[in-house]
C-alpha cells in the first residue's frame, strides 16, 4: 500500500526535486493562470479588441517559468 501511495503521490515531486505541497502549490499556480489565461482568450475569440495579447504573454512567462526550473 505504501508503495502505491509512494507512486501515486510522491514519485514525481520528487523527480522535480519538490516535496507534495511544494509541488502541490505550483501545480495549482499554473492551473489558475491557464484558466485566466483560457478565460482571455475566449473573451478575445468573442470581442477581438479585448485580451489582445493577454492569454499569449501569460503562456510565455509560464514557459520562462517552467524553462527555468
Amino acid at each position: 500500500m505504501s508503495d502505491l501511495i509512494d507512486r501515486i503521490f510522491l514519485k514525481h515531486p520528487r523527480s522535480v526535486d519538490e516535496g507534495y505541497w511544494q509541488h502541490f502549490a505550483f501545480a495549482l499556480s499554473f492551473a489558475v493562470k491557464l484558466f485566466v489565461a483560457g478565460f482571455a482568450a475566449l473573451v478575445h475569440a468573442l470581442i477581438p479588441c479585448i485580451f489582445e495579447k493577454t492569454a499569449s504573454q501569460a503562456i510565455t512567462r509560464m514557459h520562462d517559468k517552467l524553462a527555468k526550473r
